[in-house]
C-alpha cells in the first residue's frame, strides 16, 4: 500500500472566506472515494489546526499501489477538482509519498 500526504498553505484571504475554501476542499477530494481506481481511503484534515502549525490542511490518502497513486493524478475527476477546488486556493503545497 502507499500512502499520499500533501500538505497546503492556503493563499492569503479572509478568515470566512478560508472556512469555505477548506469546505470545498475537503468535500471535494472526500468525494472521490468509491470512483477512483486504487484509492483505498482518502481524508483531509481542515479543522482543529494548533497555532504552532505551518500548513493549512492535510490530505491523508492511502493507494493500492504505486500505479493506483499514478493514475489517481491524472484521473479526469480528481484533476477537476485540483483546478476548481486546490490549485486556485493554495499558496504552497508539500507532498510525502510512501510504503507501507
Amino acid at each position: 500500500m502507499i500512502k499520499h500526504i500533501i500538505l497546503w498553505t492556503l493563499k492569503d484571504m479572509p478568515d470566512s472566506e478560508k472556512e469555505s475554501v477548506k469546505k470545498g476542499i475537503k468535500d471535494g477530494l472526500e468525494g472521490l472515494k468509491g470512483k477512483i481506481p486504487g484509492l483505498i481511503d482518502i481524508k483531509v484534515n481542515a479543522q482543529g489546526r494548533l497555532g504552532s502549525s505551518t500548513a493549512d490542511l492535510m490530505l491523508d490518502s492511502t493507494f493500492e499501489s504505486e500505479e493506483a497513486l499514478k493514475g489517481y493524478s491524472k484521473h479526469p475527476e480528481h484533476v477537476a477538482v485540483a483546478d476548481s477546488k486546490v490549485r486556485t486556493f493554495t499558496a504552497s503545497r508539500a507532498c510525502l509519498d510512501f510504503e507501507v
